[in-house]
């Protein structure tokens, strides 16, 4: 490989400097590059008005709700969970022990308030357990 004068290798390195230097902050096609377009928009933003027009909201947080039971809850009062189930906005809990539906009655409001948190909405309005 030839060894290059300093004069040369000096030229190479402006035009590589050149061709590698960052764009200018000012420069009006820079902004516009990184500029969000107005019709762009988050994908959950997407994703729930797509589930609001199928109607399918209301189905999608019962099986969030569902399926996050045990964290809600904790590991046992959902071994003793035997089923769950939804009508309308009401949740309804069948149970394996008495006394822990007993003591759920009593704390009914905070089990509903401890869902609606975890869910990020007020969606049931009222629950019972069997």
């Amino acid at each position: 490989m030839p060894k290059f004068s300093f004069e040369i290798q000096r030229l190479l390195n402006i035009k590589l400097v050149a061709y590698y230097k960052r764009p200018n902050k000012n420069n009006y096609l820079d902004k516009n590059i990184h500029a969000r377009k107005a019709d762009i928009q988050p994908l959950k933003d997407t994703i729930q008005e797509l589930l609001k027009a199928y109607r399918i909201q209301g189905k999608v947080t019962q099986a969030q709700i569902i399926g996050s039971w045990e964290k809600i809850m904790g590991k046992g009062i959902s071994l003793k969970t035997k089923e769950l189930y939804f009508q309308d906005r009401k949740l309804f809990v069948a149970l394996t022990s008495a006394s822990l539906k007993h003591e759920l009655i009593m704390s009914k409001t905070r089990v509903i308030q401890l869902i609606n948190e975890e869910i990020g909405q007020d969606f049931i309005q009222e629950i019972v357990f069997l």
